[in-house]
């Protein structure tokens, strides 16, 4: 369905436009009509976010209660969880003398979920407002009878109703695994409204550039920082300190579902979500449509000699984003590499009660190398999921119009579609590199010079195979499937994050764990650079990244 369908199809009746609030600035006019446009063209996006979040309740509720039957294997998972890196990556690990399967739940998938509806909010929001606008469809849409803030309003409203459809149908599978009524309700309800915290969040930073990666850039910015603020909050403090509480994430968590349970910190979500918007109400009425507020330099008059190659302007268009993905990421290993200071000690405490532990981290004798394999195995996820948003950027310069002119030029397919890969290949690595010098770096202000730099290098290079089949697969479905380009590749990220994070804990069978690209990457310095099945992946990553040049050759443009 096209824009100038969805503009036929809203009210043409004068006396609709009287029916506006007058007097409040906010005119809604046509919302309903532009509700069911997104809801419809965006219903198998929306359906298959829905499906595999509920699916990996299914599948969490499930695998916890087949494999922690006894509160023995509970405790063991508790003691884990109460680590260090634990703490960081999942939240404050509330429940932990007594870990029970809700408590289990609660605290190790409240802040993955809550992070995965941020991303679905942000993007659905920008993609349905900046986008629109940044593609001229808003301009033909607002010339019907349509109400200044109905499109930033239906594009909300579609978004909070997937994220109550989720809460809705995570509660019920809690439920349905035997978890009690209230606190799966709490979970659902808390894990839903990180998500609408967001969508005002989306509405707000559509406000701010002209173009839609800007804002979505600037909303996933923001959710870094809620993630931080979240993960070093509740590794200064037991159970969470002031810096916790600076956090929607934080506030999810806090409900304590499963412990001790409270209702109150909802109302810290709804709060929040009513400022953001009045914000982003305030600042739409401040701008043009199709303007943001932060006004685009002028550009020079005649292109810099530096600006005449495809891969000049895909490194022009992604360097600013890979510039902040540094930055953000760099900071970030750098306070983490601090904590391998007392990384023995503390994992000898945990191991007095749970011997076990031990294993997860390599045994007694590689300790402080268990830790920095894990902290590696986390930067490289992060890697691969900045390396899948680049090659997605030649979707976006497709489906905006703006291949076809290059193409016209004496310019290939091949060409152009290795400049993008390039930069994206290019920014992968040199995230994958910044994760090892600054985690080194963070290791080295405190004194821990074991193991050196050369080791820390060595354990992410060893990624670099496995980053280049992330590639190489969203590019090949770029290629020949392009509409299943951006969910195919993110839920295999999701569940590689899943699997090689919680593998372990969770016992998931080979067969399983083999669909993760990292699964066969050694963890440096456990193991050995050459324990792990290194060439396989350079294969499949050479064959993937062929695929996509000769699907990209043979099919039309623009994408579907």
């Amino acid at each position: 369905m096209t824009a100038p369908v969805a503009a036929s199809a809203l009210p043409t009746s004068p006396h609709a436009a009287a029916r506006a609030p007058r007097g409040s600035g906010v005119d809604l006019t046509g919302t309903a009509h532009l509700l069911r446009f997104v809801l419809r063209r965006d219903r198998v996006r929306l359906a298959v976010w829905v499906g595999s979040i509920t699916l990996m309740y299914v599948y969490f509720v499930g695998a916890l209660s087949a494999l922690y039957t006894t509160p023995a294997e509970r405790q063991s998972r508790a003691a884990i969880m109460g680590t260090p890196v634990s703490t960081m990556m999942a939240g404050p690990g509330y429940g932990l003398d007594d870990y029970t399967i809700g408590a289990m739940l609660s605290n190790e998938i409240i802040g993955w979920v809550a992070i995965a509806l941020a991303i679905l909010n942000v993007m659905q929001v920008v993609r349905n407002t900046r986008a629109e606008e940044e593609s001229g469809r808003a301009e033909l849409v607002r010339a019907g009878v349509v109400g200044r803030n109905a499109q930033a309003a239906a594009a909300f409203v579609a978004v909070v109703l997937v994220d109550a459809l989720i809460g809705l149908l995570t509660t019920g599978v809690m439920i349905g695994g035997g978890l009690e009524a209230p606190d799966s309700l709490a979970v659902g309800l808390s894990t839903a409204l990180v998500g609408v915290v967001f969508a005002a969040v989306g509405v707000v930073v559509a406000q701010v550039t002209e173009h839609a990666r800007g804002a979505t850039g600037l909303g996933l910015a923001v959710l870094g920082v809620v993630y931080m603020a979240r993960a070093f909050g509740d590794m200064q403090a037991t159970h969470g300190s002031w810096l916790s509480w600076t956090s929607p994430i934080g506030w999810a968590q806090q409900m304590r579902a499963f412990v001790d349970l409270r209702w109150w910190p909802l109302a810290l979500h709804v709060v929040l979500v009513v400022v953001v918007l009045a914000v982003g109400v305030a600042l739409a009425s401040r701008r043009d449509l199709g303007a943001g507020l932060v006004a685009q330099r002028p550009g020079r008059a005649q292109a810099a000699p530096a600006l005449r190659s495809p891969f000049a302007l895909a490194w022009r268009q992604q360097r600013t984003a890979l510039l902040w993905w540094t930055v953000g990421l760099g900071l970030m290993w750098t306070a983490s590499g601090t904590y391998l200071e007392g990384v023995e000690e503390m994992f000898t405490e945990v191991a007095a009660t749970s011997p076990e532990v031990l294993e997860l981290f390599g045994g007694r004798e590689q300790l402080v190398g268990g830790f920095l394999a894990v902290m590696v195995l986390f930067g490289m996820l992060l890697a691969a999921g900045y390396g899948i948003a680049a090659v997605l950027r030649a979707r976006a310069e497709e489906s905006a119009g703006r291949l076809e002119p290059m193409l016209a030029l004496p310019v290939s397919r091949g060409r152009w579609l290795g400049a993008q890969l390039g930069v994206a290949t290019l920014g992968t690595v040199v995230l994958a590199v910044t994760t090892a010098l600054t985690l080194w770096l963070g290791a080295a202000l405190v004194g821990i010079t074991d193991p050196g730099l050369g080791t820390h290098v060595e354990a992410a290079v060893a990624y670099l195979p496995g980053l280049a089949v992330y590639l190489g697969l969203t590019a090949a479905l770029y290629a020949w499937v392009p509409r299943a380009a951006a969910p195919l590749p993110w839920a295999l990220l999701a569940f590689g994050f899943v699997a090689g994070v919680f593998g372990p804990l969770l016992d998931l069978p080979s067969a399983v764990t083999a669909v993760d690209p990292f699964a066969a990457v050694p963890r440096v310095p456990v193991e050995d650079l050459g324990a792990g099945s290194l060439p396989v992946l350079a294969v499949v990553a050479a064959g993937l990244w062929a695929l996509a040049f000769v699907g990209f050759r043979r099919r039309d443009l623009p994408v579907g």
